[in-house]
């Protein structure tokens, strides 16, 4: 019965209302913060920061290894069982638990474990990508932890992860792993024309390396990111002139946000989630491509579609 019941849970597209969730989310936001920035501090720069992120995992979210003293290291969140693990290739692992604490006992207390673990590592303790920052250390408003909320987002985590892995598979050019960043708190993949960005070189360091060439960018926010509640977008960046007129089903164009939304709920109650969200990604990637003019045929390529499940 209890395999029965983890299946069902897989198979399900669960609810998620931002705002039933949010404080959780919000502490949850700069915990990854900080393990991201971890990851950070000890990887060396790959192209468009791709020695950032986070990834997807059976358990939850993880670094992957990271080279550490001619071993690996790894920290993973484990949504399932409510424990941030931290082992090194040597077989050593400190835990732990997942609970409603403040960002600042978290921080402490993660720093302490790292230390008996024997992994050095300083971090700017000063979140990104949000208004108002706190440092860590000092964050004390952030302290909400709703267990069966976090195995929610894990679970849809997972469903968004293999339909971008199964988008993925029809582009040939330059393309992004599936990847969670800590800073936007979002899952994406980034498809690239091959050319340089156009325009000035955008001020912002950060933005300079993440833009310097041309992309179309489809995701997965939980509530965050400005729309206000959990959606699925897409963006092309430099904006090709006349994106936002094209009319597009699944999905608006939101103006205000540059991109193409369409709701987290309408894929959830879809007949059929994946293909409504695959329709979504196809549709805004072709829109953008067209408008910017890339050269889909040397880019894209035929895929025999395999069953999904």
């Amino acid at each position: 019965m209890a395999d029965a019941s983890a299946r069902d849970m897989a198979a399900t597209w669960p609810e998620l209302g931002w705002e039933a969730w949010k404080d959780t989310a919000s502490t949850l936001h700069m915990w990854t913060q900080i393990v991201g920035k971890t990851r950070l501090a000890l990887t060396p720069l790959q192209n468009h920061w791709w020695n950032v992120p986070l990834y997807v995992s059976a358990r939850g979210l993880t670094t992957s290894a990271i080279p550490w003293r001619g071993g690996v290291f790894e920290v993973e969140f484990d949504f399932r069982e409510h424990v941030l693990h931290m082992r090194l290739g040597s077989g050593a692992q400190v835990e732990m638990a997942l609970r409603a604490q403040s960002v600042a006992d978290f921080y402490q207390e993660y720093m302490a474990a790292l230390a008996k673990l024997g992994v050095e590592v300083k971090i700017w303790p000063v979140p990104v990508e949000v208004a108002a920052p706190v440092r860590f250390d000092l964050d004390r408003a952030n302290a909400s932890y709703d267990h069966e909320a976090v195995t929610r987002f894990h679970q849809v985590l997972m469903r968004v992860d293999g339909v971008l892995k199964r988008f993925a598979t029809g582009f040939q050019g330059k393309i992004s792993p599936v990847h969670f960043f800590w800073g936007s708190f979002d899952l994406c993949c980034t498809r690239f024309s091959g050319r340089v960005a156009s325009g000035p070189p955008r001020a912002d360091p950060i933005q300079r390396e993440a833009y310097s060439h041309e992309v179309i960018s489809a995701g997965w926010w939980p509530g965050n990111g400005g729309f206000g509640e959990a959606a699925f977008y897409c963006y092309a960046a430099p904006v090709p002139e006349g994106l936002g007129d094209k009319s597009m089903r699944p999905g608006v164009y939101d103006k205000a946000l540059g991109e193409f939304i369409l709701r987290y709920d309408e894929v959830r109650l879809a007949e059929k989630p994946e293909d409504a969200l695959m329709g979504f990604l196809e549709t805004t990637y072709a829109a953008g491509a067209d408008a910017a003019k890339w050269d889909r045929a040397g880019l894209e390529r035929s895929v025999a579609s395999a069953p999904w499940g």
